[in-house]
């Protein structure tokens, strides 16, 4: 029951800011033009200062062992290459391969796994799992941008134009500034690290608000047949596969959890403004994320409950 609240406190705020944005859609409050103004504000915006905070925040004197680190973006890297292989042959519109295979392999680490990693081991686990999510955000920044850049709307994949792209792109800007600033121990004034704290704390907030008022539910039947397999592969087989491989490198206890937080928590945020902005199917990205994130409260529950039966944890 613990298990479950937990995963319930987390997913709940999610489902909060989302209901509040299409709550206010509904009522006129906001308009949709507003929205994708607003949209392209948190891409630009808000998540270079999530991605600099998070990184830059990272305790070094907790380092998890190197065999985790390599696995996980190894796994990470191997899944992606895999996905880019067999999508495409299974999708046919450009657009959805992109957001297809972002939703598989991307999660919202940062903001459910943390939290459920921390309430599961306590407050010890926080600066290893926060290595990890250096590690971990870093390749996602990176090969997200790369993924969507080579299935846009205008089906073009010049490797020019995709590195030009991704150079340009705000959330690997704002990580790359995080890793230099974390490396070579640059410090921040309280007086700026501050408002960039604040900026990081709302970006998910008003990047869910921006996804709830411009979901459209009627939309989502057409796109079971992409949302149901993606979201079973995500939420259900894809830890199932991360914890046997695991267990068979040697990780055990935290780490193992960690290979759940990584695969198995919710389509990351970032997805949809991300998609919204660089030629990708917009409405579907926000159908994955919504979904997924009611959807892994079950989930959730159901992996931290085995692992804690079977003696994992």
């Amino acid at each position: 029951m613990e298990s479950f609240l937990v995963a319930v406190n987390a997913v709940v705020p999610f489902l909060c800011y989302i209901t509040f944005g299409y709550v206010m859609k509904i009522k006129g409050v906001v308009k949709e033009d507003f929205l994708q103004q607003l949209n392209k504000m948190v891409f630009k915006v808000f998540y270079p200062f999530m991605t600099f905070y998070n990184i830059y925040k990272a305790d070094a004197s907790s380092l998890p062992r190197p065999v985790m680190l390599i696995f996980c973006g190894i796994s990470i890297l191997v899944l992606e290459v895999i996905l880019v292989l067999t999508v495409p042959r299974l999708v046919k519109e450009n657009p959805r391969r992109g957001v297809i295979i972002q939703a598989i392999y991307r999660s919202n680490f940062v903001l459910f796994g943390l939290p459920l990693t921390v309430s599961v081991f306590g407050d010890v686990a926080s600066s290893v799992a926060a290595m990890v999510v250096t590690v971990v955000i870093t390749i996602y920044n990176t090969t997200s941008v790369v993924i969507l850049e080579m299935f846009n709307s205008e089906g073009k994949t010049d490797v020019k134009t995709i590195l030009v792209n991704v150079v340009k792109n705000p959330l690997l800007q704002g990580a790359m500034v995080g890793l230099v600033f974390f490396f070579l121990g640059i410090h921040v004034p309280k007086s700026l690290l501050t408002p960039i704290a604040a900026f990081a704390d709302a970006t998910s907030p008003v990047a869910l608000f921006v996804l709830g008022g411009t979901l459209h539910f009627n939309a989502i039947r057409g796109n079971l047949k992409y949302l149901v397999p993606a979201l079973s592969l995500k939420l259900l087989v894809l830890p199932a596969v991360m914890l046997a491989l695991g267990y068979a490198f040697g990780l055990r206890d935290l780490e193992l959890f960690l290979l759940v937080a990584i695969y198995g928590t919710p389509v990351a945020a970032a997805s949809y403004p991300m998609a919204q902005n660089m030629g990708g199917d917009g409405e579907l990205a926000g159908q994955f994320v919504v979904i997924s994130t009611v959807v892994a409260v079950g989930t959730l529950f159901g992996w931290i409950f085995f692992m804690k039966s079977v003696g994992l944890i």
